[in-house]
């Protein structure tokens, strides 16, 4: 299958991206009370979730716009459906057709986030449910140059609010040891900043800042697995919990209901 190595794109075979894939590998896990009949996922990436989900799923589709993750995604899943596009809309998936829609750290990357929601709305059954998770802002460390935007707990609700009535913002926290590498980690990142005295990563384009992102956040993650591996490395997903408190949690989990 293809690899896709970037900071972006977690892997699950890099040791030093553990403390994270296991934070976004925890989603799917905490989505599992959720999930049946026809399911779709926006966002599959190289398919973190994609075998936990169709554990539960009658059918499963799913659409991300690398198609070279999709190669091997279709050859491992040959019962599931693999569409490369780019979004939004949602093109030629049918109105009310999926009883469960996913997509995990998606939303903070597109630029119309109200057409993303209303199209999530449209292909959903009545009754159904579509659960989102994104970066928490108030946690995040610096500015992510591949995120359009990033949102807080209130802000997401509001959004989420114009297309559903039932509308639900939980989270995913983690616990000491979670919290133990966040903390190393706010440190290190801090390290970095302070060089930044004018501000260039709020200041300059997004398309200027990917590059030395990319490669300051792997050398960043490198060292602290130097520095730690052992932290690093031990970390699970059943380090990380589902929250009712939103606001203080490290990503945004939002559980939403089309109308019956």
């Amino acid at each position: 299958m293809t690899k896709i190595y970037t900071t972006e794109i977690t892997s699950e075979s890099l040791p030093s991206d553990n403390p994270i894939h296991q934070r976004l590998f925890k989603a799917y896990v905490a989505a599992m009370d959720y999930i049946r009949g026809n399911v779709l996922e926006i966002g599959c990436g190289e398919g973190r979730g994609v075998d936990l989900l169709m554990q539960k799923s009658e059918a499963f589709t799913a659409v991300d716009k690398i198609e070279e993750a999709l190669v091997g995604l279709r050859k491992k899943h040959p019962g599931a459906t693999f569409i490369a596009m780019h979004l939004p809309p949602l093109t030629g998936l049918p109105d009310n057709a999926f009883d469960c829609v996913v997509s995990f750290q998606v939303i903070e990357h597109i630029k119309n986030d109200r057409l993303f929601l209303q199209e999530i709305h449209r292909v959903l059954k009545p009754g159904g449910t579509a659960l989102i998770t994104t970066p928490n802002r108030k946690m995040s460390l610096t500015r992510n140059p591949w995120h359009v935007r990033e949102y807080v707990a209130d802000e997401l609700k509001t959004l989420a609010q114009e297309f559903f009535q039932h509308v639900e913002v939980k989270g995913i926290t983690g616990n000491e040891t979670v919290m133990a590498y966040y903390e190393q980690n706010r440190k290190s990142v801090a390290r970095i900043t302070r060089w930044d005295v004018l501000n260039l990563q709020y200041n300059l384009p997004a398309w200027m800042l990917r590059i030395p992102y990319e490669l300051l956040n792997r050398l960043n993650r490198n060292n602290l697995q130097q520095a730690n591996n052992s932290l690093v490395t031990s970390i699970t997903h059943d380090d990380y919990m589902v929250t009712g408190n939103a606001g203080e949690a490290l990503d945004l989990f939002l559980v939403v209901q089309k109308e019956q």
